[in-house]
């Protein structure tokens, strides 16, 4: 699987040069200004001068440094509810997908460049990006079908806290991040529901799900299409 990935990772990474070139005029929100253009042409992105990220989130400082049980692979993220939904995603992925690398997962940022305004979530550490070397902004169809089965599992099982960026107008598959404002009913239901998966017997969760089962897979599918 790992050989596969990579093999796809190089042909996207082609792909992307293009893609991030024609990414830097898109206008942004109020609070994202136009980036320079480097002394090659190469787009810098937009700075994201907001308090609070795209997503209604605080932009923080600094973030706690959480572990993705199971990959010995660290991330920064915001802590509480946040750092709850997130870590499950990117344990699923680990799992599920294939196993996490070192710098496979980033988080938190307090670089305000962004080529899009969903990537200022990172400065609130309310995302996460998995392999973004590998799933850029503005390519689609990096990942295989039975990895996006896996997506698609994860995303109806939050129902509808986490945004995938491979839904996004202009798509980054590597991108994660909630999609609701700190407190929202949603964030907390889902966030408490991952903590009861880790108390109660077994472990349930991450590692314990058959994403191919045919009934995960039609709730899975009929999630997609009402959130499309």
């Amino acid at each position: 699987m790992r050989k596969q990935i990579d093999r796809r990772g190089v042909l996207l990474a082609g792909a992307a040069l293009g893609a991030t070139t024609a990414l830097a005029g898109v206008p942004g929100t109020a609070q994202a200004a136009p980036g320079v253009p480097s002394a090659d042409g190469t787009p810098q992105g937009r700075r994201w001068s907001g308090r609070t990220s795209a997503n209604g989130w605080p932009v923080l400082d600094e973030a706690e440094l959480f572990t993705v049980e199971g990959s010995g692979r660290s991330v920064r993220l915001a802590g509480g509810d946040a750092a709850v939904i997130l870590l499950h995603v990117a344990r699923r992925f680990h799992y599920e997908i294939d196993e996490l690398r070192e710098d496979d997962v980033t988080g938190h940022s307090t670089t305000r460049k962004a080529l899009q305004d969903y990537e200022s979530n990172y400065l609130s550490g309310t995302a996460l990006a998995i392999r973004p070397l590998a799933y850029p902004v503005g390519v689609k169809g990096g990942l295989y079908p039975h990895e996006l089965v896996v997506v698609r599992d994860i995303l109806a099982e939050l129902d509808g806290a986490v945004t995938w960026g491979g839904d996004l107008a202009t798509p980054k598959e590597s991108h994660f991040e909630l999609a609701y404002k700190p407190g929202h009913p949603k964030v907390k239901g889902v966030a408490r529901k991952i903590r009861g998966w880790h108390a109660g017997p077994g472990s349930a969760g991450a590692g314990t799900v058959d994403a191919f089962d045919p009934e995960r897979r039609s709730r899975a599918q009929a999630f997609a299409r009402r959130a499309a």
